[in-house]
């Protein structure tokens, strides 16, 4: 039995197909971009998705979209909000887990589970960028640092600067201005994942933190973060297996659970 998960988020939508609702057949992290266009690239990429794996929307059973454009994607059978859908992913990959950090590109959730994998509590960024994707995106366009190399840059530092203003805009000035007294990329980079982790952290405080502390969404992939949060909680975070996929992957799995009801 084949299921499809899909997460459209604010700046990429995540497709996985699963078997039996345990093998990952084959997964993709799509540039869908903001606004009404990412339901209608999601839709258009899942069924060229399906085609390169030598399957139609005929072989699969159900599909879930869970994420910011879910009410917008016309092929789905069911929407499930993103918190309930990360907190199933990581529960299939990591079911430790205890405490949930998933860093999107515009929000920042922060979620308690038990030992059943069931939301305890939740926490969420959504009124301001700093602490999300969005904001490191901004700070590495200042900087001229490809997002892929944050992570090298920062542990070039020696010397992280204190970066003040969570408010991204604020934050953009005082870089420019850091940069202005020569003060190297390094450690102005260093000083805003420091800023970011202290962001993400108040959050996380909220929910008491139980161990394992488990990081997923796009943000996990920069080691400079999980450096600065790994220090400013003085605990061990464990980054989620395919860390951008686990609200397509917990979507997937709740598709497998409505095609078993109706055998």
């Amino acid at each position: 039995m084949y299921t499809m998960g899909v997460d459209i988020g604010s700046t990429s939508s995540k497709i996985i197909i699963l078997e039996d609702g345990i093998k990952i057949i084959g997964n993709i992290v799509v540039q869908s971009g903001t606004g009404t266009s990412g339901p209608t690239i999601a839709t258009a990429k899942a069924k060229s998705f399906l085609s390169n794996n030598n399957l139609t929307l005929d072989d699969i059973s159900k599909i879930v979209v869970t994420g910011y454009g879910r009410f917008s994607f016309d092929i789905a059978d069911k929407q499930i909000s993103e918190i309930t859908c990360h907190t199933k992913g990581i529960n299939f990959l990591v079911p430790e887990a205890r405490t949930i950090l998933d860093i999107g590109g515009q929000d920042t959730k922060a979620i308690s589970v038990n030992d059943k994998g069931q939301v305890l509590q939740f926490f969420m960024n959504d009124k301001c960028a700093a602490g999300t994707g969005r904001f490191l995106e901004v700070m590495a366009k200042i900087l001229e640092i490809p997002l892929e190399k944050m992570g090298e840059y920062d542990r070039l530092s020696t010397n992280p600067v204190a970066i003040s203003s969570t408010c991204t805009v604020f934050a953009e000035s005082e870089v420019i201005s850091q940069l202005s007294k020569g003060i190297s990329k390094e450690n102005i980079l260093a000083g805003v994942h420091n800023s970011t982790a202290n962001k993400v952290c108040g959050l996380l405080y909220r929910t008491g933190i139980k161990e394992k502390i488990v990081l997923c969404g796009g943000v996990a992939q920069n080691q400079g973060v999980v450096r600065a949060l790994q220090e400013e909680l003085k605990k061990e975070i464990t980054i989620a297996p395919h860390p951008q996929m686990t609200g397509a992957i917990g979507a997937a799995l709740f598709a497998y659970e409505e095609a078993n009801k109706n055998l």
